[in-house]
């Protein structure tokens, strides 16, 4: 996949940006609050459909226009994908246009303007749930040292957004269960609070379950897909010396166990793979029922996947209670370049790579390690205030921005 020309109107501090964009490494340079992120933020909005920085839509409209009555930010990214012919070496490419359209309008009745999101895939309107998955990217930002020290809604989050661009229907599922979630605990609540039968929470654990083992299933196996590359690619960047390995701990878990047996030790594999959806909804369905006592006094649901844990090991120890910054970093970097190789496994395309000041906080080493890395992907865009940072034969082979108050300077 290859992003080749991206056009931004309204959007964070780019009034107007139309530019062709070229394969291999491109260079952002500037420095702080002069656009750089913004547009780093506005590819992965493609991606995604959500902002990395943004709390609501609303904030990446341009300041300036978001002052008038109608306001349109407007993101439209080209791209291509690349289709194997049968002779050696041979392809060809696949033209596609994305638009997503942020419209501030007032709504009549003095209140604050409205807003809604329109999303274009080759002319057509199309449902975030349809849209997503058409183009990707993988994004590496400072803070998302908060995947490995933050909470697990964190780590969540971060496996919804990778697994969402490229296993089809996952997306739609979580939508799914967030609504059948929201649902049931309300039931729950008002059982909790007015009484009423129990009985009733029977759909909602038939719907919650068949499509929790949905999300389950998918997370078993793409976590460990990505474990597979990121263990590699870590111990490339560690020179040998660190292994990383991914805990994944659901909140409802299938694997059997018995009353007198302890939990598996946070550092013990555990495998999951073999277990089928049904198998998942049958226990799971269980479970529920087991915990529906505790769950009408709380009111709410204890378990699922909303509540799933995934940890991070370097070494057997956990990185986000014992880790520096530094092998919380690096954690974070392997992750990333997994996350490319594992979607290209999927989809067949190499993902746009998006790293945020990337090298920072890396020493020599691990920086040549990492740059030779980004060299393998089709296409990437970093940002930086300081070109000294980089080799000097990556800056040579990299294409150079030069952005300045949201103007792109050549």
């Amino acid at each position: 996949m290859l992003l080749t020309h991206l056009s931004l109107t309204n959007f964070r501090n780019f009034a107007r940006l139309d530019i062709d964009v070229p394969g291999g490494p491109v260079l952002l340079v500037g420095g702080n609050a002069q656009g750089k992120t913004s547009l780093l933020e506005a590819v992965y909005f493609l991606a995604t459909f959500v902002s990395f920085h943004a709390t609501n839509d609303r904030q990446l409209i341009n300041f300036m226009a978001g002052r008038e009555p109608l306001a349109v930010t407007r993101i439209v990214a080209d791209f291509q994908y690349s289709d194997a012919l049968p002779g050696p070496g041979e392809s060809s490419q696949r033209e596609h246009r994305l638009e997503v359209r942020l419209i501030q309008e007032a709504n009549g009745f003095g209140n604050s303007p409205g807003l809604r999101k329109e999303i274009l895939f080759d002319g057509v309107k199309r449902k975030t749930s349809e849209a997503i998955g058409n183009f990707n990217a993988v994004l590496f930002l400072p803070h998302m040292l908060r995947v490995v020290e933050g909470s697990p809604e964190e780590r969540r989050r971060y496996l919804n957004l990778a697994m969402g661009q490229v296993l089809p229907h996952y997306a739609r599922h979580l939508g799914e269960y967030a609504r059948v979630l929201t649902q049931r605990n309300a039931l729950l609540k008002q059982i909790s609070e007015r009484g009423g039968d129990p009985e009733q929470l029977n759909y909602w654990d038939e719907q919650l379950t068949a499509i929790g083992a949905q999300v389950i299933h998918a997370r078993i196996r793409a976590i460990a897909e990505l474990e597979r590359q990121a263990t590699r690619l870590h111990s490339q960047l560690t020179r040998g010396e660190e292994r990383l390995r991914l805990a994944y701990q659901p909140s409802y878990d299938p694997l059997p166990t018995s009353p007198l047996q302890y939990s598996l030790p946070l550092d013990a594999a555990a495998d999951r793979s073999g277990f089928t959806i049904d198998y998942i909804q049958q226990g799971f369905l269980e479970s529920l029922k087991s915990v529906r006592n505790e769950e009408i006094a709380r009111g709410m649901t204890t378990l699922g996947p909303h509540r799933d844990e995934l940890r991070f090991l370097s070494n057997g120890i956990d990185l986000g209670v014992y880790g520096s910054r530094g092998q919380g970093r690096t954690a974070v970097l392997a992750m990333k370049l997994a996350e490319v190789a594992w979607m290209k496994e999927k989809s067949g395309q190499w993902p746009v790579l998006l790293l945020d000041e990337v090298l920072a906080e890396l020493d020599p080493a691990r920086r040549q390690d990492l740059l030779s890395n980004l060299l393998e992907s089709e296409q990437s865009l970093l940002t930086t205030t300081d070109l000294d940072l980089f080799q000097a034969d990556f800056v040579q082979r990299a294409k150079i921005w030069h952005i300045q108050a949201g103007r792109l300077l050549f």
